[in-house]
């Protein structure tokens, strides 16, 4: 299977990044290949998140504060990184 990362994902990807700079550089490259890292298991072990709350989704726990959102697509061959959300936030 290959990784697809929506344009959301990116933009939520790219926020985070930005947000973390700010204040530690070191810190949001870190989290930042966390994500990229996380998420290039997935292909290989695409039910290693839990049941995500939107159907047919999962979500990954990256980081005590992050994680990502994804959706298996067997058929297609394909895991389609839907967001990369901070635990605190409302979701969905």
């Amino acid at each position: 299977m290959r990784l697809v990362w929506t344009l959301a994902a990116r933009q939520d990807r790219l926020a985070i990044f930005s947000f973390i700079a700010a204040d530690n550089i070191s810190a949001a490259i870190k989290l930042d290949s966390l994500f990229g890292q996380k998420a290039s298991q997935l292909p290989d072990m695409p039910s290693a998140g839990r049941k995500g709350r939107l159907g047919r989704t999962r979500e990954l726990v990256v980081h005590p504060n992050y994680m990502l959102v994804y959706r298996p697509r067997p058929s297609a061959g394909v895991i389609e990184i839907i967001r990369v959300i901070h635990s605190a936030q409302k979701w969905p």
